[in-house]
């Protein structure tokens, strides 16, 4: 009896252990730093707050960051990858160029500050995935007893933060804020492999990898005594929005809000957005047909279907690099075989088999989401007898949550309007799915 006694403290210790583990927090530059502009390394020191680490180190705005710890600031890309791997309290060594002069520092940068919301606790934890590595969650409840609600919330495609800044004003960040502080439930965000204090690199991160890292959050979210697993309802943006029905039939959640969604396989999604950019760039009828047939069918069928690299498809079709403006060995920030996984991951046939509740939002000027794919959805939710399913198109907003007066203007990257109705559909969605017993 003795020996079988010390199994259960042995397992205690160990679990106490794992979770006692804290990732290295992410540290601030303390300064306004512009991207590499793509035609040249380096990025430009804009300003320097005062008494910080760079300021006291002599670093003034028009300074080159060329290196830091020794990778190079390429392009926007490193820059995200160096910009999240800075580590509070570690030495972080800069090569800068300063005019003409070479000058080489050392710097130990504070770190960022935590959220914090009036009503509101704020935990920040983490969650091993299957794959190894520890990704940062970020946790807000309201300040009462008792189980509450739950959103699981995931974003888009890019190798961004959920996290909110306090300067944040973006519209983006005004969706994030209005879910977490509105809402009035339990709301987990997911960093992604590599972005925040999450362990890892975004740009190398497939897409098996990224959905372990929602299974292994959303296991930890069902655990929690706070939370009334009957009513967990999951929010996704663009990339998350398409992912939420396989994760919401696979853990049985109570509702599911899909914001900017698509329907289709990737080849069929890609092939769609060629053309309406060439539209958008004014291209005859006749020259679009000749592009796809000519330049985007074999690059993205040689991509996709044959599973090979931008370059080695470049490589047999010399005549498509004139064409191509991705990486060569990645598509928006992300590795290719994040897309040759994902064109394999049957995401339409999750939306057929889903039962829990639907609310989808698409901004009528989105020219990344084709109109039809929602459509599409709604017409497979109701062939398959589900019962509870709201499509709304909404006037104007593009796939940035921001109104413009034409898909256009948003593909020009022109100004455009907040409107607060977008994130105040969202909540009343959230409270009616589950708050209010709605779903």
């Amino acid at each position: 009896m003795k020996k079988l006694s010390i199994y259960p403290i042995i397992f205690l210790l160990s679990v106490h252990l794992t979770q006692g583990q804290e990732l290295g927090r992410r540290a601030s530059w303390q300064a306004r730093i512009s991207y590499p502009d793509g035609t040249t390394p380096g990025a430009v020191v804009q300003s320097v707050e005062p008494k910080s680490p760079l300021a006291e180190a002599g670093v003034q705005p028009g300074d080159k960051l060329i290196r830091v710890n020794g990778q190079l600031a390429a392009d926007s890309e490193a820059w995200t990858e160096i910009t999240y791997s800075l580590r509070e309290g570690t030495p972080t060594e800069l090569l800068l160029k300063c005019g003409v002069e070479e000058k080489t520092i050392t710097v130990n940068l504070p770190a960022r500050p935590r959220e914090e919301h009036t009503g509101l606790d704020t935990y920040y934890e983490s969650v091993l995935n299957d794959y190894g590595v520890r990704q940062r969650v970020i946790i807000t409840k309201p300040q009462r007893k008792g189980k509450q609600p739950a959103m699981f919330f995931i974003g888009g495609l890019s190798c961004s933060t959920l996290e909110l800044s306090p300067t944040a004003t973006h519209n983006w960040a005004k969706v994030i804020r209005a879910l977490v502080e509105e809402t009035d439930m339990v709301v987990m965000r997911v960093e992604k492999v590599g972005v925040g204090d999450s362990e890892g690199d975004c740009s190398q991160t497939d897409f098996l990898t990224e959905m372990a890292g929602y299974r292994a959050a959303l296991q930890v979210l069902k655990q929690k005594p706070y939370v009334d697993t009957t009513r967990i309802i999951i929010y996704g943006s663009s990339m998350g929005s398409a992912i939420a029905p396989t994760l919401a039939n696979e853990f049985n959640l109570s509702g599911v809000i899909s914001d900017g969604t698509f329907f289709k396989t990737w080849y069929e999604h890609m092939l769609e957005i060629e053309r309406r950019i060439r539209q958008m760039e004014g291209d005859s009828e006749a020259e679009i047909v000749r592009k796809m047939n000519d330049i985007y069918i074999p690059l993205y069928h040689g991509m996709l279907i044959e599973k090979k690299t931008y370059a080695e498809v470049m490589n047999e079709y010399p005549a498509l690099a004139e064409y191509n403006y991705h990486a060569p060995a990645h598509m928006y920030g992300r590795p290719v075989s994040y897309y040759q996984q994902l064109q394999d991951y049957n995401l339409a046939g999750a939306w057929e088999e889903l039962q829990a509740p639907v609310r989808i939002m698409r901004g009528t000027h989105d020219w990344i989401m084709s109109a039809y794919d929602n459509e599409m959805i709604m017409q497979v939710l109701e062939k398959n007898g589900h019962q509870d399913h709201k499509l709304y198109q909404f006037p104007g907003l593009d796939h940035w949550n921001t109104i413009h007066e034409s898909p256009t203007h948003s593909y020009r990257g022109q100004p455009g309007e907040w409107d607060e109705r977008i994130s105040r559909i969202l909540v009343e969605w959230a409270r009616e799915l589950v708050v209010e017993g709605g779903g």
